[in-house]
C-alpha cells in the first residue's frame, strides 16, 4: 500500500493541539503520525477529528420529526458535514408516541451509515411550563412505550440520550434506563434543585441546553442549573449568542464542579443547508436575525452549526482553542461511548477538517489534490 505522509502546521489529538507532527496516509487513512520530520505534504491550519454534536433537530431542509426515515437521518448528517460536524444524534423531539417508534425503527436500520452515531430522544417527557417549543398536546408523564423503545435500542447497542424533566419520571423509571446504558439527561424542567439532585443519584449523568427551558439560576433557589453545576455531571450548551448569553457561559464554565464536563451542541432545526423556514407541528418557524422564532414569538431551536459555535466559543466567550475542541469533539464522544471520535489516528480523511486561522473550516481532502491527489480520500 502506497504510503504518503503530510505535515500540518497544528493537530489537535484529542487533548490538546500540538505541534511539529507528521502524518502517515495509507489508503485513504491516517495510519499513524510522528514528532520527527517527514518529508510530507506541507497543510496550512490545524487538523482536528470532526465535530460531534449530540443535539441535531434537522438540516437540509428537513426535521427529523417531519420525517423520521434512515433518508432523512442521512440528508441531516450530509447536511451538517459541509459544516465540518460528522457525527451526530439525530434528534427527535416532543411528538405523537408513533413518531418516536417509527425514528427507533430508523436509528436500528442507520446505524453504520455515516456520520449517524445513535438517537437523542427530547422530551415527551419534560415539564408542560418548560416545554418551550414543544407542542403541548404531546407533553406527558414517562410511559411503558417510551421506556421499551429505549430498551429495544440499548438492546442492539444503539447509543442512546433521552431528555426528560424529573417531575415527568419516577426515579425507578430514570435508574431503569441508567443501568440500561442509555444517557439520561435533565432538560425542560421546573424542577427545583432538590428534585435534580434526586434524579441525578437515580442516575441522570447530563444536563440539556444549560439555561435553556430551565428556571433562572437564583441566590435561594439554584434549580436545574446550579444543581447541574455543582454536580459535575455533563451538560450540553448552545453557544449562537441567541440562547445564552456569553458571560453565562463564562459563569458556567468556571463553575462546574469537575473538569472537561461542558460540550457544545447547536440544537438545529431544519435551517441548516436549508430554506430559512419550515413547518413544526404544522405551524411556520421562520429565521430572522439569527434567530428561529415560531409564531408564539419564541425560540423554535437554532440556526448554527457547531464550527460557528466554536468560533464564539472562542472569540466571544474566552475560551482557548484546545478546549473549544474538546467541547465540540472529545467530551461529546466520550460521553456517548464513542471514543475513538476524537482521535485522528485509523480514522478516514473524510472524518478530518482543517480549522485556519480565523477557525472556519474545511475538509481535510480538500487541502490533498492537485499533484498530491493520491492522497485523497478516494485513495
Amino acid at each position: 500500500m502506497t504510503e504518503h505522509w503530510i505535515c500540518p502546521d497544528r493537530m489537535f489529538d484529542g487533548t490538546e493541539v500540538v505541534s511539529g507532527m507528521s502524518l502517515r496516509i495509507q489508503g485513504g487513512k491516517i495510519t499513524a503520525f510522528s514528532t520527527e520530520a517527514k518529508d510530507g505534504v506541507r497543510v496550512q491550519g490545524c487538523l482536528s477529528p470532526g465535530f460531534v454534536d449530540l443535539q441535531v433537530n434537522g438540516g437540509g431542509g428537513i426535521l427529523l420529526n417531519a420525517a423520521p426515515t434512515r433518508a432523512t437521518m442521512a440528508k441531516i448528517a450530509t447536511a451538517h458535514r459541509k459544516f465540518g460536524t460528522v457525527a451526530i444524534l439525530p434528534t427527535v423531539i416532543t411528538d405523537h408516541p408513533d413518531v418516536l417508534d417509527q425514528a427507533a425503527d430508523a436509528i436500528l436500520a442507520a446505524m453504520g451509515d455515516v456520520g449517524i452515531i445513535g438517537l437523542h430522544i427530547e422530551g415527551p417527557h419534560i415539564s408542560p411550563a418548560r416545554r418551550g417549543t414543544h407542542e403541548a398536546a404531546f407533553v406527558r408523564p414517562m410511559d411503558d412505550r417510551t421506556m421499551a423503545v429505549v430498551a429495544r435500542l440499548r438492546a442492539a447497542d444503539v447509543p442512546v440520550m433521552i431528555t426528560l424533566a424529573p417531575e415527568a419520571a419516577t426515579a425507578a423509571q430514570i435508574a431503569t434506563l441508567a443501568d440500561q446504558g442509555a444517557v439520561v439527561s435533565i432538560g425542560h424542567t421546573d424542577g427545583t434543585a432538590e428534585q435534580i439532585e434526586g434524579a441525578i443519584a437515580a442516575g441522570v449523568s447530563c444536563g440539556t441546553h444549560l439555561f435553556n427551558a430551565m428556571p433562572t439560576l437564583q441566590s435561594r433557589a439554584p434549580g436545574a442549573v446550579g444543581a447541574i453545576l455543582n454536580a459535575g455531571v455533563h451538560f450540553g450548551i448552545i453557544c449562537d449568542g441567541h440562547h445564552v448569553d456569553y458571560r453565562m457561559i463564562q459563569l458556567a464554565l468556571r463553575a462546574a464542579a469537575k473538569p472537561d464536563r461542558a460540550f457544545l451542541v447547536s440544537d438545529a432545526m431544519a435551517t441548516i443547508g436549508g430554506a430559512d423556514h419550515f413547518d413544526l407541528y404544522g405551524r411556520p418557524v421562520h429565521l430572522k436575525d439569527g434567530r428561529l422564532i415560531n409564531t408564539e414569538g419564541n425560540l423554535a431551536g437554532a440556526h448554527v452549526t457547531q464550527t460557528e459555535g466554536v468560533q464564539r466559543l472562542v472569540a466571544h466567550v474566552g475560551v482557548p482553542l484546545d478546549k473549544a475542541l474538546r467541547m465540540a469533539v472529545t467530551i461529546p464522544a466520550k460521553l456517548m461511548g464513542q471514543p475513538q471520535l476524537s482521535e485522528v489516528v485509523n480514522r478516514d480523511i473524510s472524518d478530518l477538517i482543517m480549522l485556519s486561522d480565523d477557525l472556519s473550516v474545511s475538509a481535510l481532502a480538500g487541502h490533498l489534490t492537485g499533484s498530491h491527489g493520491a492522497l485523497n480520500a478516494a485513495e
